[in-house]
Order: structure tokens, then C-alpha cells, then sequence
């Protein structure tokens, strides 16, 4: 019976009758301030005590929670191994690798926007399962029936998850997209819609900048799948047709030389890692042998490696008179025209050379016809005139 319905009958209720177990009882001696203080204590330590116990427990796990989670993105952020740390550090790394870790500023980006995007997804998580379970344990306590929340719970849970797959699957890609370290800040991706540098990472999408400038927003459920060019390693490769006639073992020589120089560099040829490796008649046509060289280098490095390794490649092949395919005949014009243009010795004192009132003697035809370039044109003689031929007077 309620305590107002036993009012109304003219009943006082003891302590030991049941009550509502959010109002104290009330003391049989109404005067006396221990019999006050014996009900509230023995109504305390009942349901109140024990809501109070869930939602302290709840909130020191939570805490605790969101400290380790801070603690772990922060060591991701400083590039620092749970090794590193304390009784633990002469298992880890050498300081030196430590401080190159953190020497590059795109890696330190990189890891930071990663641990500040993993560790708020993490606490979020924590928050939403910590009070979740908190809330239900606090109704059960007062003797609410969790059953049926739970199934309608359930309900709108499966209802919600289908409308909104596309956003759930984009979360989910993108939170093991960044647990697995697939890519990040800097790295230049090829994801199929867009290739480019990355410049923001998030759950629901990522921030590509192709080569044009153009700022792609990429979801992360759309990537069926990710080619990463700047991790781990990557290889500057040069390919040239060189003329069919010419000595394969002289051009390899003449490649491992230019890889060589390349790596004697001071600023380039510290991103080259290994030895080159030259891979002869890698294709036969009917004017050229294909070649290729492969250099292994630091992630990212490659491409400044091997715009170094074409000029280096183009200097020694021109030095050693070794055409490209179908540049034979090019190539014995230019060291003609460079040979010409080479200043000849002075011969003071010549009897036969033409004094300042001399008109230039005509050459003779014959001489001209057997001069002549088999190659020239026309069009040829009309841009690059010879001085040394003329017509008869």
C-alpha cells in the first residue's frame, strides 16, 4: 500500500513496510535525530548505494580508458616505441634512429594527424560503450525491464545502419584504413578515382591533390584498392632504345657509370640505396635495343634520383658516340657541327690567304656536288647556306 493511501486510513507506515525506494522511510520516532539518521543510512546503503557504486565505477573505467588511449596516440604522434619507455628503453631503438624519425616534418604530420583521427574515434567509442552499459545497469538497479529497450535498441540500430551503409562502410574503412597505416600525410596514392598527394586523412573521407592542383575528396568505402608510391622504398627506372648496331656490353658499362656518379652526389645520392641494376635487350625492334636501369632509393625519392639518372645517362652516351634508335645519322650530324665549330689553329704569314681587297674565288661546282652532304635538301641549303660554295661567275 502507498504511503498516502495509508495517510488517508489514518496508518502510520514503520520502517520495515516497503515504500518507495527513492524516498527514505520514515522513523517510527519522528523526534529522535538517530532514528532519522538509522533510516536514512539503512535506505542509503540500499538502491541509492548501489547506483551510486555503477555510475562511480563507470566513470573511473571510462577515465581510465581515455587516459591509455591518450597515451598511445601520444607515442604515435612522437614516433616513439612502447619499447622507448622507461625500465623497457634499452630494449627499443637507437636514440639517433628516434631523432631521424622525427627530424622529417611530412612524417611528424603524418603521424600526429593519425593518432589525433585514431585516438578521437577510440574515446568516442569508449564514451558511448562505457555509458551505454552504465545506463542500463542504473535502470535495471530501479527495476525498470531492460528487455524491451534493448530490442528497440536493436531495432533502430539495424534500422539506422541500413539507411546509412554507405556512411557506416566509409567509417569502417576508414578507421582500418588507419589502424593498418595503409597511407597518410604526404604519400603520393593512386586510388583509382584520384592520384595524387594526400593531404588530410579522416574516417569518412580523404584529401587527395592531384598534379594539376585539383583538391579530390575521396570517400574511403568507394577504394576498392590503394597503390601507395612513396612507402617503404621506391625505384628510379630509365628505359632508352639505343641504336640495333650498338655494343650491349659497352652501354651497360656506360650505365652502371652513370648510376655510379649519381650515387657520388652529396644531396641525391643520399636518397640511393643498393647497387644499380641494368637489364639488357629488354625489347628488339627493327632500329633499337631496349635497356633498363633500376636504382633503388628512399620512399618518394625516386623520381629526383632519376631525372638526375636520364641527364647523367644522355652526358655519357653522347661522350661515347652511342645513338638512340633512329638517331644515327642525327648524331653524326652533331658531332660534324661540333667539329666544325671547333676554332682552327692560325697559320701567320700564308701567302695564299686573301687580302682585304680580294674578292672570295668562286668553287668550282664539282667541288661543291662533291662536298655536299648525300643527306642535305634543298630546304636544307636555303636555312644553312655554306659560304664555301658558290656558283660559277
Amino acid at each position: 500500500m502507498s504511503p498516502a493511501l495509508l495517510a488517508l486510513a489514518g496508518a502510520t507506515p514503520s520502517p520495515t513496510e516497503t515504500t518507495d525506494p527513492l524516498i527514505p522511510p520514515i522513523p517510527e520516532n519522528r523526534t529522535d535525530p538517530l532514528a532519522w539518521l538509522h533510516s536514512f543510512w539503512d535506505w542509503f546503503t540500499g538502491l541509492p548505494m548501489r547506483i551510486v557504486i555503477i555510475v562511480v565505477v563507470g566513470a573511473l573505467v571510462l577515465a581510465l580508458l581515455r587516459r591509455l588511449i591518450g597515451s598511445v596516440t601520444n607515442h604515435i604522434a612522437s614516433g616513439d616505441s612502447l619499447l622507448e619507455r622507461g625500465v623497457l628503453k634499452p630494449l627499443g631503438g637507437s636514440e639517433v634512429r628516434s631523432v631521424l624519425q622525427k627530424a622529417s616534418p611530412v612524417a611528424a604530420a603524418r603521424r600526429t594527424q593519425r593518432a589525433r583521427t585514431i585516438g578521437s574515434v577510440l574515446r568516442s567509442t569508449a564514451s558511448v560503450v562505457v555509458g551505454s552499459i552504465t545506463a542500463i545497469l542504473v535502470l535495471d538497479a530501479l527495476g525498470v525491464n531492460v528487455a524491451p529497450l534493448l530490442t528497440s535498441a536493436g531495432i533502430v540500430g539495424v534500422a539506422v545502419g541500413f539507411g546509412a551503409q554507405a556512411l557506416v562502410k566509409d567509417f569502417l574503412s576508414g578507421l582500418f584504413m588507419l589502424l593498418e597505416d595503409q597511407y597518410g600525410v604526404g604519400d603520393v596514392v593512386d586510388v583509382g578515382p584520384a592520384t595524387g598527394t594526400v593531404e588530410a586523412v579522416a574516417l569518412r573521407v580523404t584529401k587527395i591533390r592531384d598534379a594539376d592542383g585539383t583538391l579530390w575528396y575521396v570517400p574511403n568505402g568507394s577504394m576498392l584498392r590503394v597503390g601507395n608510391k612513396t612507402q617503404g622504398f621506391g625505384t628510379a627506372v630509365v628505359e632508352l632504345d639505343v641504336d640495333y648496331f650498338a655494343d650491349l656490353d659497352e652501354v651497360r658499362a656506360l650505365l652502371e657509370r652513370a648510376a655510379a656518379e649519381v650515387a657520388a652526389e652529396p644531396v641525391v645520392g643520399a636518397f640511393v640505396q643498393g647497387s644499380p641494376t641494368v637489364t639488357g635487350a629488354e625489347r628488339l625492334s627493327a632500329e633499337a635495343v631496349t635497356v633498363k636501369l633500376s636504382l633503388r632509393t628512399e620512399p618518394g625519392k625516386h623520381w629526383e634520383v632519376g631525372r638526375h639518372l636520364r641527364a647523367a645517362v644522355r652526358r655519357h652516351l653522347t661522350e661515347a658516340g652511342i645513338p638512340l634508335g633512329g638517331q644515327r645519322d642525327l648524331l653524326a650530324a652533331h658531332r660534324e657541327e661540333l667539329a666544325g665549330a671547333s676554332p682552327q689553329a692560325a697559320t701567320g704569314g700564308d701567302d695564299d690567304a686573301p687580302t682585304e681587297g680580294d674578292a672570295p674565288a668562286a668553287a668550282d661546282p664539282a667541288d661543291v656536288q662533291e662536298d655536299r652532304d648525300p643527306h642535305d635538301t634543298p630546304v636544307h641549303d636555303a636555312v644553312h647556306p655554306d659560304p664555301g660554295r658558290g656558283t660559277r661567275a
